[in-house]
């Protein structure tokens, strides 16, 4: 069946968790299933999509026939700065009580017209699991697309185990220091060896009523009636955890690493159709390019981590100290509090070798050859950034399955190092020397290699047309 014939036909409906970190992956995805021949509606929320609109100007969303950009309302009131990443737990909460009825509003607004395909499939973020009750209405297929790694969606697979064997929740909140959370969890056969501290962060509470604990156990529990599951990842990567995953659900594909799929894509329409919630400084590229091969590490700690003004100022004097070239991101709402001051002796300090911008095209400066070490809070789509472009980490996981990927980064696949939750000048100014100049850093940017080369084999190419083929296209 040819692309046009398809693209007559068959309306897929995209609609990713309202973060930065779901909005990219989802957005790929589309414009992957857009070649395929699929009529795409996007589907953002109110608040999103003005701050799309804001970076990218109204013609870039309004220019393409088969791919169209839908809103619905997030159910929370309008937060004071435009500029934010909303809080997590709010919009989990207000999602999945208020969105569906919109969602099918939408859904039925898009059928009653003559002009495009009826909706046919419905791709939607994990954590978006209210959906399936339009897809189960609509007599639709739904796939649910986990943006987290393969590793970090089966730890939410087992909070329920967790529950039951009575790890969860903690009996006291000195549990969260006394070393409990190195207790190793030895009933996940794929994770052989991962501590309690390693699974995602919302196992530490002493509330058995603690709401991302909840819901994350929801979400994966509902993902068992998805007519299949869509990772970001790649078989050599992940092959063991997959494998447990699909004696849990019935269809599982790994369909990544996405972005390296769309750059192989010949889709020029869609070139400038970006997902960028921040305006983009390409100036550093530019900086870059003055530096040597593998000289500069590159700091962002991506779009939803807060530290303190005293993490902060620890982050700056480890860079300053560790005498390293460094490209440091730090996003208008990274630091809690009042304004973020940067102490202004780091600011003279490290005036010749340090740049600082408040967003970048992260692809592109990882890509670049300057680019030698990495250090992120190891968010799925960082990491596998990070592992397509070669570049060795150091980890500093802040929430979620962060905790789950800085530790298979460090354990399984040999290309990072963790510091300490306590950030330590000391700490940084080591980690970062062994990362860019000591043999240790050399090793794992070779390991990194090695897994950059593995990752550009197209097996999940091959998944996206079977994903296509057995799921998303009618029988």
């Amino acid at each position: 069946m040819g692309s046009t014939d398809l693209m007559q036909k068959h309306h897929a409906i995209c609609i990713p968790f309202p973060a930065q970190g779901h909005i990219n992956p989802m957005l790929k995805l589309a414009k992957i299933l857009h070649c395929k021949g699929f009529y795409i509606t996007f589907v953002n929320t109110e608040f999103n999509h003005k701050r799309l609109l804001n970076v990218l100007g109204s013609d870039t969303l309004n220019g393409h026939p088969a791919f169209k950009f839908e809103t619905i309302p997030d159910g929370l009131p309008p937060p004071e700065n435009f500029d934010v990443t909303q809080d997590i737990p709010s919009i989990c909460k207000s999602t999945s009580e208020t969105c569906l009825e919109p969602f099918k509003k939408l859904i039925s607004r898009l059928n009653d017209t003559t002009t495009i395909p009826p909706v046919s499939c419905i791709v939607s973020d994990g954590a978006m699991s209210f959906t399936l009750d339009a897809a189960d209405e609509l007599e639709i297929p739904e796939v649910l697309f986990w943006t987290t790694s393969a590793c970090g969606f089966l730890a939410y697979a087992h909070y329920n185990t967790l529950m039951e064997k009575g790890l969860f929740p903690l009996k006291d909140s000195a549990e969260l220091t006394n070393g409990y959370l190195d207790t190793i969890i030895d009933f996940i056969p794929s994770m052989n060896g991962i501590r309690l501290k390693d699974m995602p962060s919302f196992v530490r509470s002493t509330d058995p009523g603690e709401f991302m604990f909840k819901f994350a156990t929801r979400e994966a529990t509902r993902a068992k009636k998805a007519s299949a599951i869509i990772l970001n990842t790649f078989e050599d990567l992940e092959h063991d955890v997959l494998n447990e995953l699909s004696s849990i659900y019935s269809k599982v594909y790994s369909i990544g690493p996405l972005h390296v799929l769309e750059n192989n894509m010949k889709n020029d329409d869609l070139q400038l159709l970006g997902s960028s919630l921040w305006k983009e400084e390409t100036e550093c590229l530019e900086w870059l390019d003055s530096k040597e091969s593998n000289s500069v590490v590159y700091v962002n700690f991506g779009s939803i981590v807060v530290m303190t003004p005293e993490q902060l100022v620890e982050f700056s004097w480890g860079l300053a100290n560790s005498n390293q070239s460094f490209l440091w991101i730090i996003r208008p709402d990274l630091v809690s509090g009042d304004l973020p001051m940067l102490p202004p002796e780091f600011l003279v300090a490290t005036n010749d070798r340090g740049l600082l911008a408040s967003w970048c095209p992260q692809e592109k400066v990882l890509n670049h050859p300057s680019v030698g070490g990495f250090l992120t809070h190891s968010g799925w789509n960082s990491t596998l950034e990070s592992i397509t472009s070669g570049v060795p980490m150091i980890c500093w996981p802040f929430f979620a399955e962060q905790q789950t990927n800085c530790w298979f980064s460090c354990n399984q696949w040999g290309i990072a190092m963790e510091i300490d939750s306590d950030v330590d000048r000391k700490q940084v100014q080591k980690l970062v020397r062994m990362l860019m100049v000591e043999e240790k850093g050399e090793e794992m940017r070779q390991m990194a290699t090695v897994w950059k080369k593995k990752a550009e084999s197209m097996s999940s190419l091959l998944n996206i047309d079977n994903l296509i083929n057995q799921v998303l296209l009618p029988s």
